[in-house]
């Protein structure tokens, strides 16, 4: 249920693809600022919170904060919304200086984040890094794996190996494209372009999926995410519907199949991330919207 201008509107496959789903699971709600961080120290404050194969740890990072991984078993992204916080990534040998404004991914490793000037930082990883996905908020709401999802697997390696690989945010908007999508192993991570104000409420992007879950990041601004769950003949898995006022920083998980829409309400400039593991195939088909295709093939590409 697009809007006709919305990218996406060619995205839905045909009513008879969709399979019939018995039981669901709640959203995973995170509000950072009203929140005490999972880490607290010389480094600064992080926040974790994950989905079932996604995490996020939102650092507000001291100055010469270094942030480190020993042995990171799989890729994981670092996220500078902010043009003034640079880092200096190190990992497999390279050291690169990545401005603020960008997007960074990591090989696995040892690696570090090292931000000379201290600011927000984003890294995104998936639950294979399993020792952060126990410091997250609702680790516990993972015990027992969420309905509707399948196993994870990772896309393949990187075209030319495993290296540390920036690209900037600065990037125009295009017609027919939707946000600033990046790709790499593990995960996409989508910048939807920013807007100045409240969403108009004429037109919402009511929509669901059939098998992932979808991180709402919000780094600017505030959102409302409305959700509403199927109803089945079992009256016992349904769920009233939700309206979460979450400001930034804060963190919304979408479960599958719930209907749902996001809708910025602050009067000044609202920013979502929006984040999945594995990447997706629905988006990565459409030419020209995954930025960084190039640099990272889809399941049976060379």
């Amino acid at each position: 249920m697009y809007d006709a201008s919305d990218p996406r509107a060619a995205l839905a496959g045909p009513p008879n693809t969709r399979r019939t789903a018995t039981e669901f699971a709640g959203a995973e709600i995170a509000r950072f600022y009203e929140e005490p961080p999972q880490d607290l120290g010389s480094e600064g404050s992080t926040w974790y919170v994950r989905g079932q194969n996604f995490l996020i740890a939102y650092t507000r990072a001291e100055p010469g904060a270094v942030l480190s991984r020993a042995a990171q078993p799989d890729e994981y992204v670092v996220l500078l919304q902010d043009p003034a916080a640079s880092v200096i990534i190190e990992a497999g040998g390279q050291q690169v200086e990545v401005p603020g404004y960008s997007l960074a991914v990591v090989p696995p490793g040892a690696s570090s984040v090292t931000v000379p000037k201290g600011g927000e930082v984003v890294r995104i990883f998936s639950t294979q890094s399993e020792d952060l996905a126990a410091r997250c908020v609702n680790a516990a709401s993972y015990a027992t794996p969420h309905p509707n999802l399948p196993p994870y697997a990772p896309w393949p390696a990187p075209r030319g190996g495993y290296r540390i690989r920036a690209y900037s945010l600065d990037v125009p908007p295009a017609p027919g494209r939707f946000g600033r999508i990046f790709r790499c192993s593990t995960l996409m991570v989508n910048i939807i372009d920013p807007y100045e104000g409240p969403r108009d409420v004429t037109r919402l992007s009511p929509h669901d999926h059939d098998d992932f879950e979808q991180g709402s990041l919000a780094l600017g601004g505030a959102f409302v995410h409305h959700l509403r769950w199927p109803w089945t003949v079992d009256m016992t898995q349904w769920r009233d519907d939700l309206a979460a006022h979450c400001a930034a920083p804060s963190v919304c998980v979408i479960p599958p199949p719930s209907i749902h829409t996001s809708r910025g309400v602050d009067a000044g400039v609202n920013q979502l991330i929006d984040i999945f593991a594995p990447p997706r195939v629905d988006f990565s088909e459409k030419p020209g919207w995954v930025l960084n295709a190039n640099d990272y093939p889809m399941p049976g590409q060379d």
